[in-house]
């Protein structure tokens, strides 16, 4: 005892008797390097014990800028969220960033090249960078000023703040996405809490052309929405990780492009005050990657730097070789140009970060429910060089193709590889994908008009092509492979050396409809539509109408895998039941319709055309034949099997894609037909389509009239209400016919027209001599139209209003009006 006494002594003298270290140390700023010892884009050092970043800015010039780069961000974690589109891998607003020193500090900003002069000295360019204003967003002090001018700031303090605009996603109405109500599905006052966001000192990574960094931000409410709650432990507090790339300016010597309207894609307006008299001032020019021949002049050569996409190492297999197999379509079309081993596909190396802007990245992601995917650029505002391209895929979107393909061919055919196998069919769907999602970050828009030119472009939203052999669905044909005619023809212009000849005959050869005049069920250009398919939108419908009979006629538990529950059915049944629904809207837009072309004067075909009269007759035909009772019964021996009860936890997914029932699981076949009239009704009435029928009969006494249209519609339905399901499809037009007169964009001559055809309709049922439950149909009904307070009633609350499940996005990219929350380019 007195020995271990001795040596517990001697320890404790040995202690006292070493050096002490100075209160307060701290271990040394580490200095971080560029990869392979290189010169990085600026000296950082980090102090993890202080969460502080170090940046070394050189010495500031007479006008106080020290550096300008340009500045992306991103979310490295996402929500999984859907309709939030806070998506790992989204990215926000590419900003021309300068550090300016202001006496003592140094502030941040984002500077505004849209303004300026071109070709004015340097005088007359400050003078028009002076007349716009800028963002100031962070002002912070020196840390320390070195002996050469150059400055030390601490940067984390500006990453924790919310740049990428997350709490304005968070707290978005569902007014903004269309649907029409204004519940926030993220939830309401969310806001950034600086007390739970840092940037993380460890994540820096330092390159010879740009340095990345990772925060940690938290946003709080007291109110998240049911999309937070879904999905967030504590929805209360949500925390996502946001990188930040700070880029080196590019290189002089790129050749911007001036964007051409005949063959489209995404554009960097310009507005240039050194424009000479007589010139436009606001123009475009073409986004698309720096792609530099070796040999200039030889019409093939290969190039300085491929353009190289790489597929994230967390997509699986055969997703991986689908993917990988659609993407390299692209070097087809690069070929064409001209262009030798343009462009590739690879999978990202191992230790690489995806967000490292040096990669062009193709992202799989997880989510609660089915989204859409979408293709972003990281742009140099100034010349509308796409410096990476960022592409984000869904992973439940290949299953609610499954479950599609499931319901037409049924589940026998599952992982046969044969050409009905859904899990096949799936996945040529996403190789086309991922070259849709790849073409936007290339620099090229959708082409909604491909589809009725033998599937020119993969920039179209491509349906499946289902055929019918021996009476059955057939799904052999259902993708197109390869690059399409309007690709190559528009890589050409974009990339290649295309002269105003070649453009003008390639605008000439093609239709071209992009979002604007395509994406809304109601747009004017005849041939923009949608996941339809072939030449005569029309003729589709009705072929479609015939498959979906078929497929009707043979749904069953043959659509179930071996165990599966029976209450599958009733989500399986639901896109079968409205397979029309696409190729429905395609087909509208002849009635009231227009071909046009995005016309440059002398370039030929400048004057719009209405659809002729016959035309738009013939289309009325084909949609009115989506209302019969013959289209909307559902097979009686359907109803038992489409009862059958679930259990287990509640899935989101499932209850968003299924008809409401009649009481527990007991399935209801007049709601069933109540959502497909209402999607007939509502695409056939929406108001800019009867204000064009109007206009279009203005000009012409013998094109299709509004009253035609109201006279056609109501003679059909009000001839088959001996049944309820008759009753159900009258009922459902009439009612909608009320809301539409009653709409604010209803033009005068458009709202008389269905008041005046509510009144007498009203009139008819009254003297409608019936018995029973039609008899009290119809003159329940009558008193509803005939009165004026009772139609408004009608009219602003449709009362027994079913829900439709929602279509999009089943077939492709964007979008409900998303254009705002994601970066330039989808």
């Amino acid at each position: 005892m007195k020995m271990m006494r001795r040596m517990r002594l001697g320890a404790i003298l040995f202690a006292l008797s070493a050096p002490l270290a100075p209160l307060g140390a701290q271990p040394a700023p580490e200095e971080i390097v560029a990869p392979g010892g290189e010169a990085g884009l600026l000296p950082v050092r980090t102090e993890a014990a202080k969460g502080r970043i170090l940046l070394t800015l050189p010495a500031p010039a007479e006008d106080g800028v020290a550096l300008r780069v340009l500045y992306s961000t991103a979310l490295k974690t996402g929500l999984g969220s859907a309709p939030l589109v806070l998506d790992r891998g989204r990215i926000g607003n590419t900003q021309l960033l300068a550090f300016r020193r202001i006496g003592g500090k140094i502030a941040v900003q984002f500077e505004n090249p849209r303004f300026r002069a071109t070709a004015g000295d340097a005088a007359q360019q400050q003078a028009v960078a002076s007349d716009f204003g800028i963002s100031t967003m962070w002002i912070t002090d020196i840390a320390e000023t070195l002996d050469d001018g150059r400055m030390v700031i601490d940067i984390a303090p500006f990453l924790a703040m919310d740049t990428l605009g997350i709490a304005g996603s968070l707290n978005l109405d569902q007014d903004s996405f269309g649907i029409g109500t204004s519940s926030a599905i993220g939830g309401k006052g969310f806001r950034l809490d600086d007390k739970l966001s840092l940037a993380d000192p460890a994540s820096v990574k330092l390159f010879p052309d740009n340095l990345e960094v990772d925060a940690v931000q938290t946003f709080v409410s007291d109110k998240p929405g049911a999309e937070v709650e879904n999905i967030v432990p504590e929805p209360k507090k949500l925390t996502l990780t946001v990188h930040h790339s700070f880029v080196r300016l590019p290189e002089p010597g790129f050749e911007p492009r001036v964007f051409d309207p005949r063959l489209g894609g995404f554009a960097t307006q310009v507005v240039d005050f050194s424009a000479p008299l007589g010139a436009p001032v606001v123009y475009d020019l073409a986004n698309r990657f720096r792609l530099e021949k070796v040999d200039p002049s030889a019409p093939r050569s290969r190039v300085k730097k491929p353009i190289v996409y790489y597929l994230d190492r967390n997509t699986p297999e055969p997703i991986r070789s689908a993917l990988i197999e659609g993407i390299g379509w692209w070097g087809d079309a690069f070929d064409a140009a001209g262009y030798i081993d343009a462009f590739r596909v690879e999978m990202l190396p191992e230790g690489a970060d995806p967000l490292d802007v040096r990669y062009n990245m193709v992202n799989w992601v997880d989510r609660a429910t089915r989204g859409w995917a979408y293709g972003q650029q990281i742009v140099d505002p100034r010349t509308g060089e796409i410096i990476k391209g960022m592409v984000v895929l869904g992973s439940l979107r290949a299953r609610q193709d499954i479950q599609i393909f499931q319901a037409l061919v049924g589940a026998g055919a599952l992982n046969s590889g044969g050409p009905n196998d859904p899990v096949k069919v799936a996945l040529d769907r996403l190789a086309q994908l991922g070259a849709h999602e790849v073409g936007h970050t290339l620099g090229f828009a959708h082409n909604f008009a491909a589809s009725t030119q033998d599937r020119a472009s993969v920039m179209d939203y491509p349906p499946p092509r289902i055929g019918l052999v021996d009476g059955a669905p057939d799904l052999s044909d259902a993708y197109a492979e390869g690059i399409g005619a309007w690709d190559v023809a528009t890589v050409r212009w974009l990339y290649g050396d295309a002269d105003e000849a070649e453009t003008a005959e390639a605008a000439a050869q093609f239709r071209y409809g992009q979002d604007d005049n395509s994406r809304s069920a109601d747009t004017a250009y005849a041939w923009g539509g949608l996941w339809d398919d072939g030449a005569d939108p029309t003729a589709e419908l009705t072929r479609m109408m015939e498959v979906r009979a078929a497929a009707l006629s043979r749904f069953g538990l043959g659509a179930l895998a071996p165990g599966e529950p029976v209450a599958n059915l009733r989500r399986r049944f639901v896109p079968l039941w409205l397979l029309h629904r696409y190729q429905l809207v395609a087909a509208a837009k002849q009635i009231g319709g227009v071909d046009f072309t995005y016309a440059v004067n002398g370039g030929g075909r400048e004057a719009a055309q209405p659809v002729a009269p016959a035309r738009q007759r013939a289309t009325l035909d084909a949609v009115l034949a989506t209302l019969t009772p013959e289209a909307l019964r559902v097979p009686p021996a359907l109803v038992p099997l489409l009862s059958a009860a679930q259990n287990g936890t509640n899935d989101r997914q499932y209850e968003t894609e299924v008809f409401a029932t009649a009481g527990g699981p007991v399935f209801d076949p007049l709601v069933a037909a109540d959502a497909a009239t209402s999607l007939t009704v509502q695409t056939l009435l929406a108001p800019r389509r009867l204000a064009r029928l109007v206009v279009q009969r203005h000009g012409d006494p013998a094109a299709l009239g509004v009253g035609e249209v109201l006279d056609r519609l109501t003679d059909r339905v009000l001839g088959r209400t001996g049944d309820d399901l008759g009753r159900r499809i009258a009922y459902r037009t009439l009612a909608t016919m009320a809301q539409v007169a009653r709409r604010g964009d209803a033009t005068p001559e458009v709202a008389a027209a269905l008041d005046q055809k509510l009144v007498d309709v009203a009139a008819l049922l009254a003297k409608r001599k019936a018995n029973g439950a039609e008899r009290a149909w119809a003159l329940s009904l009558s008193r509803a139209l005939g009165d004026p307070d009772a139609r408004e009633k009608l009219a602003a609350s449709l009362p027994r209003m079913v829900s439709v499940p929602p279509g999009d996005p089943i077939g492709e990219d964007d979008w409900m009006n998303l254009s705002s929350l994601l970066a330039p380019g989808e």
